[in-house]
């Protein structure tokens, strides 16, 4: 495989509990960034939250947001994929069947409606099948995210992939939330972490066991040794 770059989530994935950014997965993917690979940050988050973020670590300026809805390669070019409306109306019509949902205090959205993880997803799902608003309801581990059913992390990703003049299939994708499987499916390899549900680490081409920002760099441990023939020696904690 000629890998050009790496798709990497952020919440779980390079942050420990509490959001805090590792230090050592922050090392990693600005090592990945000087050895020539692009890497793209592509979270649950805001456009601007993990455009701000790419600048702080080092890594690539174009970055995909909302999980797919918004790619950014600066805080003022920002690409839509989708319509907020669908989103608000299926939060309307889940905040009427459903006791306690709340909209999550986030930064602003332009194609989803971010929720409080307070009531059960599948029923949210169940109820929202039955709606027929074209919404899909996911779980980042940092909140429920409406989305229009056009958009997930790999057609974002595809659109940041076509600004820097590269094939998803040269990407390698590392993640750890269910939100991930459309990216691990659109890229050429992909690693999940050890704090990844089955679901993702089922369609997953490797797994690490150490979970969160040690479980990133253990991820890229194993992409260095397994196809660049090298090994990154500041890694995770045992």
């Amino acid at each position: 495989m000629e890998i050009k770059g790496f798709a990497v989530d952020v919440d779980g994935t390079i942050t420990e509990d509490g959001g805090v950014i590792s230090l050592d997965a922050a090392y990693s993917l600005r090592w990945l960034e000087k050895m020539g690979y692009k890497v793209i940050l592509v979270s649950g988050r805001s456009a601007w939250e993990a455009l701000a973020l790419s600048i702080y670590l080092g890594t690539t300026k174009v970055v995909v947001g909302e999980n797919g809805g918004v790619v950014a390669t600066s805080p003022l070019d920002m690409t839509l994929l989708a319509d907020i409306s669908h989103s608000l109306m299926a939060y309307d019509y889940l905040s009427k069947k459903i006791s306690n949902v709340k909209k999550k205090l986030v930064f602003p959205r332009f194609t989803e409606v971010v929720l409080e993880r307070t009531f059960d997803l599948n029923e949210g799902r169940r109820v929202l099948d039955e709606s027929g608003i074209p919404v899909t309801i996911n779980d980042s581990k940092y909140g429920y995210h409406l989305t229009h059913k056009s958009v997930n992390k790999a057609v974002g990703l595809k659109v940041a992939a076509k600004h820097l003049g590269i094939d998803t299939s040269q990407i390698i994708a590392i993640g750890d939330s269910e939100i991930d499987i459309p990216m691990f499916m659109a890229c050429g390899y992909s690693v999940a972490l050890g704090n990844a549900p089955n679901s993702l680490k089922e369609k997953a081409n490797f797994f690490v066991n150490a979970s969160m920002g040690n479980g990133l760099v253990e991820a890229i441990q194993h992409i260095t040794e397994k196809f660049m023939k090298i090994r990154l020696d500041r890694g995770a904690k045992s």
